[in-house]
């Protein structure tokens, strides 16, 4: 298995890996070394590999009692290295040695405040279907404003009746922000609530060089809370795998829309622009954080792409920028074609834990 791993955290496997050679290293100092590490699961990578290595080591490791039954040889990769928690892994919990428990606040989607976002050309006249046109702030709209997101989960139940399976509760909130629009004295043009279930089971499967290693299924709703004519919203039921290759991250959907009668519909197109699926792939070279997000009808030819990056600014604070084309950047856009750029900061990407 790949490992995602910073450079920074490398180096006290590399040492362990060297004290074989190290003929002046003694047993203790070997020991010593591996106890300064401050991460616990790469600190019993230094110990594992260091009595792999050296034998003076090995020699003061603990041993089993007599009759006692030897413990469970430390999981490998290629090349002969430790498997260490993948950043995928560790964000749900997918190695039962690295598990945080039920009802422990975690990042879902990236949390991030740009307080610069601009839209080529605004949406000042959303409609739908059955809802029709409704001019937004009288037109009134400028083309720089802030955006934000907040995003989290928490599992509520792990094993789920007995199988290795957990179930989450996640939460995202996104919010268009007319910040400088003074005229309309600043109002928030769009908010979207999205509350989800979703149920996730560890895998290991391993295919053309990936190792796919989650599965799940969901139920997400998602709305802005507004009235008519300008409330939207819809639920789905979806399916998605994970896997990692690398630096890689992908994660794949597919989703299904429940109906809902046509009286209470507010945008019964949806679909159309907002396709059956979507795929986002993560590069992460330990610093800088790449991602792409893409969704396409192939029937109607609508879809969107979202392109972001991430880098380091200060401690877990990072710079963000975003940019989008297409269809359904929020909700009230669902079925209007945005382009839009933005930079701010963002507190935790797609690999955080």
């Amino acid at each position: 298995m790949s490992i995602i791993m910073p450079v920074r955290r490398l180096w006290p496997l590399v040492l362990a890996g060297l004290s074989g050679a190290a003929l002046a290293e003694t047993a203790a100092e070997a020991m010593g070394r591996c106890a300064n590490v401050a991460q616990a699961t790469e600190r019993l990578a230094c110990f594992d590999l260091a009595a792999s290595a050296s034998p003076a080591v090995a020699a003061v490791a603990p041993q089993p009692a007599e009759g006692a039954e030897p413990p469970a040889p430390t999981a490998v990769l290629a090349e002969g290295s430790p498997a260490l928690h993948t950043p995928l892994a560790r964000q749900w919990d997918l190695d039962e040695d690295d598990k945080r428990g039920i009802f422990v606040l975690r990042a879902h989607k990236p949390t991030y405040m740009m307080p610069v976002w601009y839209l080529q050309h605004p949406n000042r006249t959303p409609q739908t279907p059955s809802r029709g046109s409704a001019d937004l702030f009288d037109r009134v709209l400028d083309h720089t404003e802030a955006k934000f997101q907040i995003s989290f989960k928490t599992k509520l139940w792990e094993n789920l009746l007995g199988s290795p399976a957990d179930l989450w509760f996640g939460y995202t909130q996104q919010s268009h922000w007319q910040l400088y629009n003074k005229e309309q004295s600043s109002p928030f043009r769009e908010t979207d609530y999205e509350p989800e279930l979703v149920a996730t089971l560890p895998v290991s499967w391993h295919a053309l060089g990936w190792d796919v290693r989650m599965l799940g299924a969901g139920l997400v709703h998602q709305s802005n809370g507004q009235s008519d004519p300008l409330s939207r919203s819809w639920n789905r039921v979806y399916l998605t795998a994970s896997a990692e290759r690398g630096p890689w991250t992908v994660n794949a959907r597919v989703w299904r829309r429940l109906s809902e009668s046509a009286g209470n519909d507010d945008n019964p197109d949806i679909s159309k622009y907002m396709g059956y699926g979507d795929v986002q792939a993560v590069y992460s070279t330990g610093s800088h954080t790449f991602a792409a997000l893409g969704r396409l009808n192939a029937g109607s030819g609508k879809g969107a792409l979202q392109l972001d990056w991430t880098f380091p600014v200060f401690h877990r604070l990072r710079g963000y920028v975003q940019y989008f084309n297409g269809y359904g950047e929020s909700l009230i856009d669902y079925n209007y074609r945005t382009q839009a750029v933005g930079v701010g900061l963002m507190l935790n990407d797609w690999l955080a834990n």
